[in-house]
């Protein structure tokens, strides 16, 4: 399948694609990225009303401690390390950065926590910069879709993307691709039966219907 027909058929399934963590600023967006690693988004969305609530800016949060920190993260995994990094991160921001969460890659890769992945996401949502975030879902059905190669690491799926999607559309196609790996196309028990694609898919060992597994 061309691209074009897969961006269009994608366009189709998810037009309202969207980012599913919620915020109200670039602070709070690049702390809930933070706090997304391993974890649900939904997961976070319920932990984060009460932990903004208490450290409303970068601010408030640098002057805590970690300890203060940790009980409002403390249902998500890896906890500690997470308040460790929002923690920093929110230092980073507060002392070096005149409390405004940096507009560019360079900048946004020297806070704690912050990778090529979580930078994406706060450029395109917090700044309308057009970015792709190659995450879990999006790397898989870039190799699934024929995007990538199975063995290609997640700079390298970007680059791709980059290269075969128009750079018009790379956030909305990084949000739909992020749906469609949720809703349809899972890690585990990914439900064929109800993919435009799966005649087209790379991995054939996967083409049966199944309960879904959310990953």
């Amino acid at each position: 399948m061309k691209t074009s027909e897969i961006l269009e058929q994608l366009d189709q399934m998810f037009p309202d694609a969207h980012c599913e963590l919620n915020h109200r600023n670039a602070y709070e967006l690049a702390v809930a990225v933070v706090l997304s690693a391993q974890t649900t988004d939904a997961s976070v969305n319920r932990v984060s009303p009460a932990l903004f609530e208490r450290f409303p800016d970068a601010a408030s949060m640098a002057a805590a401690k970690v300890s203060e920190i940790e009980p409002y993260i403390r249902s998500l995994g890896l906890y500690h390390n997470k308040a460790v990094s929002i923690h920093g991160l929110a230092e980073g921001i507060t002392e070096r950065f005149d409390g405004k969460v940096p507009d560019n890659m360079k900048d946004l890769m020297t806070l704690p926590g912050v990778g090529r992945k979580c930078a994406n996401v706060i450029l395109a949502e917090c700044y309308g910069v057009p970015s792709i975030a190659v995450d879990t879902h999006v790397s898989r059905i870039s190799r699934r879709l024929g995007f990538a190669d199975p063995e290609d690491d997640l700079l390298t799926v970007e680059k791709h993307l980059r290269r075969k999607i128009p750079k018009a559309r790379w956030i909305r196609t990084h949000h739909q691709m992020i749906f469609f790996g949720r809703r349809i196309c899972h890690a585990r028990n990914p439900e064929c039966s109800r993919c435009p694609f799966v005649k087209g898919c790379r991995e054939p060992n996967k083409h049966f219907s199944g309960n879904s597994e959310k990953d």
